[in-house]
């Protein structure tokens, strides 16, 4: 028999000479890479900006810098609440806290109000209406770093304990008493660094054991439970600190949010690639004494398709590169990197382990040929029962698809297509403070401000308007709109005389999807009072900034990234699929299977977040995260089990071969898939609502792709096109290794 290049790769890093050289070179790299370049966690920044520079916001916030500049600095607020109202000696703690602070500056305070010295009734003056809450600000250096901030936060809060003589921030806000709580920039940048931080740890040990604990239960060997983690373990140990190299050195940016995902990418994925290749193996050890000969084999069988499915998953997460908004641009390199990765640590490094141990991974149920069986119970004196491997399970769907295709295909069609249906229905938010736990002390601290105060005042609009030396105003016209509450006097530029600052307040919460839809209507109302004033060109001369403009143009790059990746990934992974498989039928009905799966996914995730968890709305990143995992990750499963079906033409009928596609891969796809959606459901279990409701959506769409789409839908609609399903492909040779029955042996 001709050796095959997948044959010869088997040989070459899993060879009785090879299989050491390959796991010292593993070794050796992973030590070397850990001492010399930084971890992937130390290079971290989450402080990078998301907007293209072209966007609005960006181009309004860097002339306000500019023109208007607020030389206060990084504000942290203060926010004093009291249900019975403040009273005397609460505006007495306040102006002794200050005191403090004034003739003990904290490291980096720039700018300090002086609560100190005002009179108790000013203070009461600027109260909340219902003379319950008191916002109070204390400002730091804008070049303060995280640590430092960290740092003053902790100080503040044992300097306000100590003038109260009790704990304010510890106090539940449903208990009566005094309320403190940090909020503003300053609180929620510190609160969230310390969120991740917890997060990362939670993940990453959570997401251990559960694949543990799945590995143990799904092979009952705990030597081939660990293998996989091994391998996991290795290529961590590389992507980390090559990861962190690129950051060192500015090439790329990585941030928190990325870096658990990736760790949830790198487990899944990467525990997939290795079931598939040892489930191969454990198949040719039941036919092939010799274990190095069963892992070329298994090698041949399992290595274009692991190879391929690596390949669709790092070329589709590389579309993110097209991404305008920094949060999915970040995200390619990494990902891409480490699925790559990770796929040559399935090719290399597990050969060699498996090579080392051979049968003795699989123990106490060691696979063995039918020789090896009868000569091990004649020595033991036992008497041995065949059974088949496949499950009466996998047979029944087998039969299932290939009688009644196309009751297959229509029921699952409707299940499938009623829960695409509910997508038009599902509502977004851009805020991403609303992804952080109620109960986070910065985001308490906004809550009691915008329940307390005016919601426009929290995040006002800005508007800079060169007006060319005109001698004009547009205060009154602007407070005439009937979504504004409050237009404060125009400012002069410092440098540019003819440009003007106005604040506008909302009537209405600023981060709401319906503030956000203001800005279009705003710009068209300012278009036109400035053509009433003869001032043309209204791009070069009017520019909206502010965090409700940010939260717009969010929305806006989001939706236009969706536009072009989308429809990007979808013909990059058909070409894939199309030069892996040479047909252009399969090519089409795997692709459109896989975007229902995702747009049911979306459906059904939206039902459990909205109607189960009671979610308002989700992230409005969740649709692009989700289809570029869920699409990547989900041909994965189809590649595995078409190239299965593609092998058994060579020798069976088509419903056969239809049949058996679904028999033998049917255990090793489910557990890959549940293993694969454990890990994206532990995200749910972190604190972050877009981490949650990113791993609620991947999880249910990995699930749907594991049980419904890939073991019935797909083989359901092969087994209706018959030879079409291969078009224009040619059919294979016979190949007599396939013929040979796969039969396992128990000892009893």
């Amino acid at each position: 028999m001709k050796k095959r290049p997948w044959h010869s790769w088997g040989t070459f890093v899993g060879g009785s000479k090879t299989r050491w050289i390959t796991l010292v070179i593993w070794i050796l790299l992973t030590v070397v890479l850990s001492f010399t370049w930084p971890a992937i966690n130390s290079v971290e920044d989450d402080t990078a900006v998301d907007l293209p520079d072209s966007s609005m916001s960006q181009q309004a916030s860097r002339l306000i810098k500019k023109e208007f500049p607020n030389d206060a600095g990084n504000p942290v607020l203060i926010v004093w609440h009291k249900d019975n109202k403040l009273n005397n000696q609460d505006y007495k703690a306040i102006q002794s806290v200050y005191k403090q602070l004034k003739d003990k500056p904290l490291t980096k305070q720039s700018t300090l109000p002086p609560f100190d010295i005002i009179p108790e009734q000013a203070l009461a003056q600027s109260v909340s209406e219902d003379g319950t809450t008191l916002v109070t600000p204390v400002f730091f250096e804008k070049n303060a770093g995280m640590e430092i901030l960290q740092v003053n936060m902790d100080e503040i809060k044992k300097i306000v304990k100590s003038t109260m003589n009790e704990d304010p921030f510890k106090r539940k806000l449903s208990d009566s008493g005094l309320h403190v709580r940090l909020s503003g920039p300053v609180g929620t940048q510190t609160d969230a660094v310390s969120l991740f931080s917890q997060a990362d740890v939670k993940l990453l040990v959570a997401t251990v054991l559960l694949v543990l604990v799945l590995l143990i239960l799904l092979y009952r060997s705990p030597l081939m439970a660990v293998l996989p983690l091994i391998v996991v373990g290795f290529a961590y140990g590389i992507i980390s600190p090559t990861l962190g190299f690129l950051a060192d050195k500015g090439w790329i940016t990585v941030d928190a949010q990325g870096v658990s995902i990736m760790t949830v990418l790198l487990f899944g994925a990467g525990t997939d690639y290795c079931l598939f290749l040892i489930s191969r193996y454990r198949e040719f050890l039941l036919r092939e004494e010799n274990k190095f000969k069963a892992l070329q084999l298994a090698m041949k069988e399992s290595g274009g398709a692991i190879s391929m499915s690596a390949l669709t998953v790092m070329i589709g997460l590389g579309t993110l590169l097209l991404a305008h908004f920094g949060s999915f641009h970040r995200f390619a390199v990494p990902f891409s990197l480490a699925v790559l990765l990770m796929g040559i640590a399935a090719l290399t490094l597990l050969p060699a382990l498996l090579a080392i141990f051979g049968r003795v991974a699989f123990f106490p149920f060691i696979p063995r040929t039918k020789e090896m069986t009868e000569e091990w119970a004649k020595k033991k004196g036992k008497s041995i029962k065949l059974r088949k491997s496949q499950g009466f399970f996998s047979k029944g769907l087998g039969r299932l698809v290939t009688r009644r295709p196309w009751t297959v295909i229509i029921t699952t069609l409707i299940l499938l297509g009623g829960l695409a249906a509910v997508v038009p229905r599902i509502q977004y938010t851009y805020d991403l403070l609303e992804s952080f736990p109620k109960d986070m002390p910065s985001r308490e601290g906004f809550d009691l401000i915008s329940d307390h105060f005016s919601p426009g005042e929290l995040a006002p609009i800005q508007i800079v308007v060169d007006t060319t030396g005109k001698d004009i105003s547009l205060k009154r016209e602007l407070e005439q709109l009937a979504f504004v509450a409050e237009v404060t006097e125009p400012v002069g530029g410092k440098y540019n005389h003819h440009l003007q600052m106005y604040e506008v307040s909302l009537a209405e919460n600023p981060y709401s999807i319906k503030a956000l839809n203001r800005i279009p209507e705003l710009r068209s109302q300012l278009k036109k009072m400035l053509t009433t004033a003869d001032i043309h060109n209204f791009e070069n001369h009017v520019w909206i900034g502010g965090e409700t403009a940010s939260l717009y143009d969010t929305k806006i790059t989001t939706e236009r990234d969706e536009s072009v990746i989308i429809p990007v990934m979808i013909c990059i992974i058909s070409l894939l699929l199309l030069l892996y498989l040479r047909s252009i039928i399969a090519m089409i009905y795997l692709i459109l299977t896989v975007v229902l799966s995702f747009f049911s996914a979306l459906g059904a995730g939206w039902l459990i977040l909205h109607v189960g968890l009671g979610a308002p709305a989700i992230q409005g990143a969740i649709p692009l995260y989700a289809f570029v995992f869920l699409v990547a990750l989900g041909e994965d499963y189809n590649i595995f089990m078409v190239s299965e079906i593609w092998k058994n033409k060579r020798t069976q009928n088509h419903l056969d071969a239809v049949a058996g596609g679904v028999i033998q891969t049917g255990s090793v796809i489910t557990s890959a898939g549940l293993i694969l959606a454990g890990t994206f459901a532990v995200l749910a279990t972190l604190p972050i609502q877009v981490l949650v409701q990113f791993g609620i959506v991947t999880a249910i769409g990995v699930l749907l792709d594991t049980f419904i789409v890939r073991p019935l839908l797909v083989p359901a609609i092969t087994a209706v096109l018959g030879q079409f399903a291969f078009w224009p492909g040619k059919l294979w040779k016979k190949d007599a290794l396939s013929q040979k029955s796969n039969t396992e042996y128990n000892i009893e």
